[in-house]
């Protein structure tokens, strides 16, 4: 897997190799809010995770998810860690600490 400093350089790297939808996290489900397309855990596949490390303020922390779901359709989901994380249902958590 590879490395990056920021943010921002994972995710140009990820848009580039395909990974163009951005997904939010909701009580049952990922969506991306362009398109409507909502996904449960058992429709995608977590393929790379990333972690981003706030030195100097806690809230840059965030994990960045390179998601595909069962149907090729990729895309990205940014989640903050730490004081700042939003509260994740269990079996979304279950799907988010388990990848290819």
């Amino acid at each position: 897997m590879k490395s990056f400093d920021t943010l921002t350089e994972a995710m140009q790297d990820l848009k580039k190799r395909g990974f163009t939808r951005d997904f939010n996290l909701r009580e049952t489900f990922i969506e991306c809010a362009s398109t409507g397309m909502q996904l449960s855990p058992e429709e995608f596949e977590i393929t790379e995770v990333y972690r981003f490390e706030g030195e100097t303020d806690p809230a840059d922390e965030a994990v960045l998810y390179a998601i595909e779901s069962k149907d090729g359709i990729k895309g990205v989901l940014v989640n903050a860690y730490g004081p700042y994380s939003n509260p994740i249902p269990d079996k979304l958590i279950a799907k988010l600490t388990v990848h290819k």
